[in-house]
């Protein structure tokens, strides 16, 4: 058990800088990092409605002193008429990207938050919900500055969304996207805000708001009803882990690609390249990164529908086999087919040593793109990355969970210092975990430098069917050509650009001279900001 202090040292970091004071104004109130982290998922579900809403999943890793993490699944399963029959009905051979039929999943995120309290209880945590909840409350009823990033995405996808259910009356002005720093409010989603509060989360699924949820989606054309969220529960479960030089590095299990995340990280271990930002560092991860995406479109999916145990890809001899396929000198040939989608990760560390690593998505940039008017808040289209048809763990039924991007990253280092750290960006998470991670804890390079760095991606980007090896343009040109010549497919993008996913880090030295020093940094491609007191 922890003594709660009138206030809590600590820091906080998140891709809105509004998150980002919301949570430090719980740790200053004497709450945790828990609840700091439960303080900002909802305030960014309020001021970056086309990254995250409460109509999505969401993946923690919780940490205390001495003891591994906690992984909280808070992923809901597809509906119980969400069947191939159905889709066949509606005459789709693929599940839409858009629409009531993509709207097809139990939304988990806010069962997560229950549960994260429940454990936040059991570590001292006193806070109660109403309070973590009243920053995101007042913002969504008083309003909020639209973000550049916003506008964008508004514009960029207002021809697929405008016509979903109450999706121009939420989230456009005059039928036009709003325009950046423009005053927008959300006061159905504050008022839902305002009744999980008072009477917790699990009204969302066996109380009077899982009604109104329901009879919502059922006006929307949703296959997903009242007895679906009835049946849904977060879970506790062991985070997937792996030993890398100077640090134990944990992630989440399936249906997240934790997994390649991890592995990653440890076959590019393995190679030994000694120096960063050269061609062995660049060309050593990519190749690392092909290696564990063929592993994990492989075996992950549904992990109640899975044959394959993933920790024991963790395992050294299969990583040893697996290292000793990459080519130092040459790329391997790539056509595989990317995921999107999009995201938020946030952290947070206390003095404590109470460690969050969190992520809550909704899929694709507004979800499914229906709103729920009665609630105020757009629900996921996570079920549109279900198969129709085959064998294996990514086809459709009753209550499976859909393949998730989300993958929420922990690293406890031999010296006591304790990381959290992740991104959003779908396809491109674990590709900048590495990144960040790499520069970081094998090179040594201070936190804010890791993530402002140029980073890659190999795959497709947002509306794009290319599955080019991405470099945004500041690489240095003859590490470029080298790259090319060594076979990679080559396509520059801008600097700074979001397609390369907001990273965020917190640090904490628990030990040495350094003892009790808290390193924050936010992505320069966000609007967020690390904090701390």
């Amino acid at each position: 058990m922890f003594n709660t202090p009138r206030s809590r040292r600590g820091m906080v970091t998140s891709p809105h800088h509004l998150a980002s004071e919301a949570g430090l104004r719980v740790l200053r109130d004497g709450g945790n990092a828990i609840e700091a982290t439960v303080a900002m998922a909802a305030m960014l579900a309020v001021v970056y409605p086309h990254m995250t809403a409460i109509g999505g999943d969401g993946f923690w890793l919780v940490s205390a002193p001495g003891q591994d993490p906690v992984a909280i699944d808070a992923c809901g399963g597809a509906a119980m008429a969400a069947t191939p029959a159905l889709y066949a009905k509606h005459g789709c051979d693929t599940i839409p990207w858009r629409g009531p039929l993509a709207a097809n999943t139990v939304a988990g995120t806010v069962s997560g938050w229950g549960e994260a309290m429940a454990l936040s209880s059991e570590m001292g945590g006193t806070l109660p919900l109403s309070r973590l909840l009243e920053d995101a409350v007042w913002s969504a009823e008083n309003g909020f500055p639209v973000t550049r990033s916003q506008q964008e995405l508004t514009t960029e996808k207002q021809p697929e969304l405008q016509d979903q259910p109450h999706f121009a009356k939420t989230f456009l002005a005059d039928n036009k996207p709003p325009r950046e720093g423009t005053w927008m409010t959300l006061p159905a989603l504050g008022q839902t805000l305002r009744r999980i509060g008072r009477d917790g989360p699990d009204d969302f699924y066996r109380g009077a708001l899982a009604r109104d949820i329901a009879a919502d989606l059922a006006a929307c054309g949703s296959p997903v009803a009242l007895a679906d969220l009835n049946a849904h529960h977060a879970q506790r479960r062991k985070a997937l882990s792996v030993k890398v030089s100077g640090a134990r590095v944990f992630n989440f299990p399936p249906p997240t690609q934790g997994l390649s995340s991890l592995m990653i990280l440890a076959l590019f271990d393995r190679l030994k390249v000694r120096e960063a930002e050269g061609f062995d560092h660049i060309h050593g991860m990519v190749e690392a990164i092909k290696q564990a995406f063929i592993v994990r479109d492989r075996i992950i999916g549904d992990p109640a529908s899975m044959t394959e145990d993933p920790q024991t890809y963790l395992q050294n001899d299969r990583l040893d086999q697996l290292a000793a396929r990459i080519d130092p000198a040459k790329a391997l040939p790539w056509p595989h087919v990317a995921q999107k989608g999009d995201t938020v990760w946030l952290g947070a560390i206390d003095a404590q040593g109470v460690a969050v690593s969190f992520i809550q998505s909704i899929y694709f940039e507004f979800g499914s793109g229906c709103v729920l008017p009665q609630s105020g808040f757009v629900w996921q289209n996570r079920g549109a990355s279900f198969a129709l048809s085959g064998n294996g763990p990514r086809v459709i039924g009753a209550g499976r969970k859909p393949f998730h991007t989300l993958n929420p990253a922990m690293a406890l280092f031999e010296d006591g210092r304790r990381m959290v750290y992740g991104t959003m960006g779908g396809e491109g998470q674990p590709q900048t975990q590495a990144a960040l991670f790499s520069r970081y804890a094998f090179f040594g390079q201070g936190l804010q430098e890791a993530i402002t760095a140029p980073r890659w991606l190999l795959g497709k980007t947002w509306g794009d069917q290319s599955i080019t090896l991405k470099l945004e343009n500041r690489f240095d040109p003859a590490l470029v050509s080298a790259l090319q010549a060594a076979g990679h497919d080559i396509e520059l993008l801008p600097a700074f650009t979001s397609t390369m996913g907001h990273a965020g880090a917190v640090v904490h030295h628990s030990s040495g001279p350094q003892s009790g020093l808290f390193e924050g940094a936010t992505d320069p491609r966000s609007d967020g900001a690390a904090i701390g007191f």
